[in-house]
């Protein structure tokens, strides 16, 4: 399993297969380009590619042959209705498929705070009016990648009822639906903003959620890294419990979750905000194996002395056996690891800043 990574980096993609001879790039595309993600969809093979061409705006491609041809497809924008309070669509944060009773259907998280639906492989996209006309949209606030604007940065469909999704929100905290997305509620309670005012602390629209993940074989399990420390649910998100054991530091973007054990996650710390570099300039990934009763901080194979890698929300994941994993940095750093994260090796030393990772 997990033979196959995409990754999506600031300078375009990189198709890298696990051969006898070890990692390798087996093909390029979209070279010059910023990419911010890269998806294969496993119900029909499809790959799919989120573009960010600034003055021309998000783009997307599609390819259905396996990468050897591309084609641009649809991009989700805002309908002419909602352009007089609408900003436009910056960038597509998170791209995700609808679940396997839902041929077709793709779910894109914007920055701008807009969640859009397609039911025909990207060929069209309708902004998701239910969360898009929540008053409480009016609070959110930009998100560390962009300073005005919140983004969608997760999108989790319940495999066990595609009508059932998680979204994160950065800043607006953690929302679901029950039914498609015709209705939505924020479902932040346990998160804190140890940033704002006492009397905003707790507000569930303040939540800066940098990135949730959730265990497939127990969907109920999620871990979430916020941007002031890492929680734990085990109500499918209706609550959170912050978890205090995560070593050497609190502060992060990116989190994996274990495919079938919900003790098991991964995480990748950093000093602080205001310092987004490895504690000590140690690069480690943070895991833990007993519902975060404790964390272990896994370092073999990873720079330890000047490691000034920053992980992002979406570079980090696990295959489906839960022992490999694939982590791209910022640095243009790409490492792999075979075991759960107790070793990692060095795939590529000299990509672009890399936005996104993902097995195929």
């Amino acid at each position: 399993m997990g033979e196959r990574i995409l990754v999506a980096t600031r300078k375009g993609l990189f198709d890298i297969r696990s051969t006898r001879a070890g990692w390798r790039i087996a093909r390029t595309a979209f070279l010059g380009d910023i990419l911010s993600q890269a998806m294969r969809d496993p119900r029909d093979g499809t790959l799919y590619v989120a573009q960010s061409l600034g003055h021309f705006g998000a783009k997307l491609q599609r390819s259905d042959n396996d990468g050897k041809s591309w084609h641009e497809i649809a991009a989700p924008a805002f309908p002419k209705s909602a352009k007089k309070n609408a900003p436009s669509v910056e960038y597509l944060f998170s791209l995700e498929t609808g679940g396997r009773d839902r041929p077709g259907v793709l779910w894109c998280g914007t920055v701008s705070g807009g969640l859009f639906r397609s039911a025909d492989r990207g060929d069209s996209w309708t902004l998701n009016a239910g969360l898009w006309n929540q008053r409480a949209r009016k609070e959110w606030a930009g998100g560390g990648f962009n300073v005005d604007k919140p983004g969608i940065d997760t999108i989790l469909v319940d495999p066990r009822d595609s009508e059932r999704i998680v979204l994160g929100i950065s800043t607006g905290g953690v929302w679901q639906t029950a039914d498609g997305g015709r209705t939505w509620r924020n479902t932040s309670r346990g998160l804190y903003a140890e940033y704002m005012p006492p009397a905003l602390r707790e507000d569930p629209n303040k939540q800066d959620v940098h990135r949730i993940a959730r265990c497939a074989a127990v969907p109920d399990t999620l871990w979430l890294q916020h941007h002031n420390g890492v929680f734990r649910s085990t109500d499918g998100g209706e609550s959170w419990n912050e978890v205090a054991t995560i070593r050497p530091a609190k502060f992060g973007f990116a989190v994996a979750a274990h495919p079938r054990d919900p003790a098991t996650a991964w995480f990748v710390p950093g000093v602080k905000d205001e310092c987004r570099i490895p504690v000590g300039g140690k690069l480690v990934v943070a895991r833990t194996t007993d519902a975060a009763k404790s964390f272990k901080a896994l370092s073999k194979g990873l720079p330890q002395s000047h490691a000034y890698d920053l992980v992002l929300r979406h570079g980090l994941d696990v295959d489906g056996s839960g022992e490999r994993l694939a982590m791209g940095s910022t640095t243009g750093h790409l490492w792999v690891s075979e075991n759960a994260g107790a070793s990692w090796t060095l795939v590529a030393g000299n990509l672009p800043p890399i936005a996104s990772v993902r097995f195929a």
